[in-house]
């Protein structure tokens, strides 16, 4: 059988979206709906799925099938879209667009939109250790599973970053060791979560899992630098929000500190290190080769 990269995209992500859809549960007329609705505005309304489909390629390489790790990918996705929310409520980066539509802040109002990415939070833990197949990967693992997860979205990865993000908002003292450090956190951890989730789920050993990690980390790092490229050489219609956004919020980002192609060349030997990490684990199918290239190629 021919492989199309199209193909599987689209498989897994139909299947993500399909667990999405279960995981929040259709509008409903109850007290709460209205934060229901910005669940699902937020979280159904397009993506990438980078995330989850990382997840279940690396749980399908490790067992040979990907099914056991969809609740794993339908609860990074969660987490993703809530840090997507709160990232753009005015005490963040105040952005207004998200996906060519208005945020979830901006639709629903800004109380509705932090209890929308509270909602998430925790709905993601429930989905994941509620809906796992502990009966295919053992108890262990998928508790191992869920503790990655809070691991990488809590104050040692996610939001530690956030936080740094903050700290050196208009200030002049980032340095290129920090704002690694910014990004490995802010955006490398969810990244790590679901390459990790997605071995562990697969019954993966511990070297594997390095490796998995190990390219985790440089894809992350290669998704973060060409989000910096973008914000000064794409249009707000490309990006579906708006550009310049870390500029006027007084951001320090790869392309400030080395220029944009600089920073390109940055973002390819990111790519050329986690093919070595895929080469290492002895993974010949070229999915996951084509995530990489798909990383530093994508226009949005």
């Amino acid at each position: 059988m021919s492989y199309d990269f199209m193909s599987v995209q689209q498989r897994y992500i139909e299947q993500i979206e399909a667990a999405l859809e279960g995981a929040i549960g259709s509008e409903e007329e109850t007290l709460y709906g209205v934060v229901q609705e910005a669940m699902r505005y937020s979280t159904l309304g397009g993506g990438k799925r980078l995330r989850g489909m990382l997840c279940l390629e690396l749980c399908r390489l490790g067992c040979g099938e990907y099914e056991r790790a969809v609740p794993f990918a339908a609860a990074i996705e969660m987490i993703h879209a809530y840090s997507l929310i709160h990232d753009d409520l005015p005490c963040m980066d105040n952005d207004e667009l998200r996906r060519g539509k208005p945020s979830c802040h901006v639709r629903f109002g800004e109380a509705n939109a932090l209890l929308a990415g509270d909602a998430l939070l925790t709905r993601a833990f429930e989905y994941a250790l509620r809906e796992c197949d502990y009966a295919a990967m053992g108890y262990e693992r998928g508790v191992r599973g869920a503790l990655t997860l809070a691991q990488c979205a809590g104050l040692d990865g996610m939001i530690g970053g956030q936080a740094i993000d903050l700290r050196f908002e208009n200030t002049r003292q980032m340095t290129p060791e920090v704002l690694g450090t910014l990004h490995a956190l802010k955006t490398g951890a969810l990244i790590r979560a679901a390459c990790l989730m997605g071995g562990i789920a697969g019954g993966m050993d511990e070297g594997q899992l390095e490796l998995c990690e190990k390219y985790a980390a440089q894809i992350g790092l290669a998704f973060q630098i060409m989000d910096d490229i973008l914000d000064v050489t794409a249009t707000s219609e490309e990006l579906g929000k708006p550009v310049g956004s870390d500029r006027s919020s007084g951001k320090t980002t790869y392309v400030v500190l080395y220029g944009v192609e600089e920073s390109r060349k940055m973002a390819q030997e990111c790519v050329q290190e986690a093919k070595k990490c895929l080469h290492d684990l002895h993974i010949e199918e070229p999915f996951l080769y084509d995530v990489a290239e798909m990383v530093i190629s994508r226009t949005h």
